[in-house]
């Protein structure tokens, strides 16, 4: 019999961590559904001490997930436990995770406590949070440089007071896959009730070694392994789910195990992620890399025209990625739209049809000719901008020259009054339409990041602009999309502004609550 690795999705919260801007509700509300389509288990949603926001989000999520468990993180303190619980309340069923550091770099300088304290903060959190619901996980931070003898001392004291699942995270990614086995080798031979519970890994790839240190695991018979889509998370990020379920799946036979995981999904979840938490796949990246399938060397070109298996471990197919060419003109219906989207994978409720299809029509006028990934770039788009547009762009017009200044003008909705406003500058065409939006709206920000990509090829490919700007002390991302890169830019810059505007709503309901 094939035993069950159960999968704990962290995206939401240790991917988060590492962002450059933070996600917003609808963002990782779409993220929280696309996991539950690929089969997660458990979807860590957030740490909700952390901020408002996110015991918001944690709570609208607690909301919808049918199949997966919702998870919060808390720091071994009462107060971490009773707000996780709290956010969590709407759920059927959900864990609170809670963690404290054990090796003796973290007892002694960052916690400033002796072990027995520890010991006792851990037990104590587990009986707190056991009050809540009967599912409790313990991590014991930085276990990949905890002394043995400590770290099964805790283990079986956290076992004794109740908890289900105790997680060996290799926080800063410090040992190899051989140093991991035996640590979790060692815990199966002398923790005395390990049999009671189930053992969960973490590992960061500082060294790059995330997966392998995972997969080390299991064979040491850990049975959860936590990680993020794309693998992202703080500094070099964390275990990529994609590449460690692929490899579970490619050597099942092996390994006698198996996942609940739709792998038909993990090509399009990893591009939702990537979208957006505004972090580009690297083109070399495992699975879902966009070289992960192509082949350059003549031999190998060769080899796969016999026989795909000569020089391919997995069948794109298989994760859900479809190298379809669609061949869709501005004379094609909505069923046409309708048959290429669900032959790409992706179910009517992944999409409004009518939004996409009036989009389409717009980008088949100007390109002629319409492919999956203009289809897919536009169903994104529209997803990113699904919120309550209180700032629209009806209109505007840039002059250039190629030395000298450019001069922007616009007419922005801002609710339901219409707001004029010119800008000149010297620094381009795309600096002077920032200037007139900022002007028009009064919002005093900063702008941090600025990239330009082209979605699919050729002159009439659709460019993508992604900016991050700062907003009182907050980052904000915003995502554009046209065949016009300053037509991008702009709408970029209006999804921000937008994104701002809703974030002061929440703010200032959050305000009278706490009045």
């Amino acid at each position: 019999m094939k035993e069950k690795i159960i999968i704990l999705d962290t995206t939401l919260r240790d991917g988060e961590q590492a962002l450059q801007a933070s996600l917003n509700a609808n963002e990782k509300m779409q993220i929280a559904l696309a996991l539950e389509r690929m089969g997660v288990d458990i979807i860590e949603a957030g740490f909700p001490i952390s901020s408002p926001g996110d015991f918001k989000s944690i709570q609208s999520i607690s909301k919808v997930l049918k199949k997966s468990k919702i998870c919060s993180l808390a720091r071994c303190l009462f107060k971490d436990i009773d707000i996780a619980a709290q956010a969590m309340k709407y759920a059927q069923n959900f864990r609170i995770h809670l963690f404290l550091g054990t090796s003796n770099l973290h007892v002694s300088s960052k916690l400033k406590k002796n072990f027995n304290e520890i010991i006792d903060m851990a037990t104590s959190s587990i009986i707190q949070a056991k009050r809540y619901t009967n599912d409790v996980e313990f991590s014991c931070e930085d276990a990949g440089r905890t002394s043995i003898d400590n770290l099964c001392s805790i283990i079986e004291a956290v076992i004794e007071a109740g908890a289900t699942t105790v997680n060996i995270p290799d926080t800063v990614g410090y040992t190899t896959p051989t140093q991991f086995k035996n640590i979790i080798f060692s815990i199966f031979n002398r923790v005395k009730n390990i049999h009671k519970i189930i053992i969960s890994v973490h590992c960061h790839n500082d060294l790059g070694m995330a997966v392998g240190n995972s997969i080390s695991a299991v064979e040491a018979g850990a049975r959860q392994i936590e990680g993020t889509m794309n693998g992202l998370g703080e500094r070099a990020g964390n275990t990529a789910l994609e590449e460690v379920i692929m490899a579970l799946n490619v050597h099942r036979d092996v390994l006698n195990k198996y996942t609940n995981i739709n792998l038909k999904e993990i090509y399009k979840t990893s591009k939702i992620v990537s979208q957006f938490c505004n972090m580009p796949i690297s083109a070399n990246k495992a699975i879902v890399g966009k070289n992960a399938f192509s082949h350059s060397s003549g031999i190998h070109q060769d080899g796969v025209l016999k026989n795909r298996e000569n020089y391919e471990i997995i069948d794109p197919i298989s994760i859900g990625l479809n190298h379809c060419k669609l061949n869709l003109t501005s004379r094609s219906g909505r069923a046409a739209v309708k048959h290429h989207m669900q032959k790409m994978g992706y179910r009517k409720n992944d999409y409004n049809l009518n939004e996409l299809y009036v989009d389409f029509l717009k980008l088949a006028d100007k390109k002629g000719q319409i492919f999956d990934y203009d289809l897919e770039a536009l169903a994104f788009f529209k997803k990113q901008q699904n919120l309550r547009e209180y700032f629209k762009l009806e209109y505007f017009d840039v002059q250039s020259k190629l030395s000298g200044l450019s001069v922007a003008s616009i007419i922005l909705m801002c609710g339901t009054e219409i707001n004029i406003q010119k800008a000149t500058t010297s620094n381009g065409p795309v600096d002077a339409i920032y200037q007139a939006l900022n002007k028009a709206t009064l919002y005093s920000i900063v702008l941090k990041k600025f990239h330009l990509v082209a979605n699919g090829e050729g002159k009439d490919a659709l460019g993508k602009v992604d900016i991050v700007v700062q907003y009182k002390s907050r980052n904000f991302h915003g995502i554009g999309l046209a065949t016009d890169i300053i037509e991008a830019s702009a709408q970029a810059m209006v999804n921000v502004l937008n994104y701002i505007w809703k974030s002061t709503q929440v703010d200032k309901e959050l305000e009278k609550l706490c009045k």
